[in-house]
């Protein structure tokens, strides 16, 4: 079950569910809107390998925006720090962002109970478009958990994304055993 504009507060109130920075405007009738970050990264390498760490390079949004190129897989991040402790969230594109042609995340919308931390964006488009940091990029959805939590993915020891970060985290796939 998704949970309400108001029950998401009480989630708040309880710290339950954390949201900063937390801006009443930005919350739906059982959605919370998130921002994009300054921050962008793109793959050093033109052939990633699974197996390996692949390095990325960091663009600082300018005020004036930054154009998205088709072809290009950027990870972005949101500038809202979460904690989810009581419930599923799923990050979705907001339906502007998909009618401007972008694509927020290409299979990894699902958050795990216990994730805290901003959330990376896989983002794509499908022609050039100029974004700009602080533009409204996605929303969280947050589902309720039946059943106990056996292990809080924050309390998880082989977690690959725990550490608290401002910008966005490239894939940790290589720390796999496989």
């Amino acid at each position: 079950m998704i949970l309400s504009d108001t029950r998401i507060l009480e989630k708040i109130e309880s710290r339950e569910i954390v949201i900063e920075p937390f801006d009443r405007n930005c919350l739906g009738t059982n959605s919370y809107d998130v921002h994009l970050g300054k921050y962008l990264a793109v793959y050093d390498a033109e052939v990633l390998d699974a197996k390996k760490h692949n390095q990325i390079r960091e663009i600082v949004i300018p005020d004036e925006g930054f154009v998205l190129q088709p072809g290009t897989l950027y990870l972005g991040v949101t500038i809202e720090y979460t904690e989810t402790h009581c419930a599923v969230p799923f990050l979705e594109g907001k339906s502007s962002v998909g009618r401007l042609g972008i694509d927020i995340h290409a299979t990894a919308g699902k958050g795990d109970v216990g994730f805290c931390n901003c959330w990376t964006l896989e983002i794509s488009c499908i022609h050039p478009v100029r974004v700009y940091h602080g533009m409204p990029i996605g929303q969280l959805i947050y589902f309720g958990v039946e059943g106990e939590i056996e292990v809080y993915y924050n309390k998880k020891a082989n977690a690959k994304y725990n550490a608290r970060s401002l910008k966005p985290v490239e894939s940790m796939m290589w720390k796999n055993s496989f």
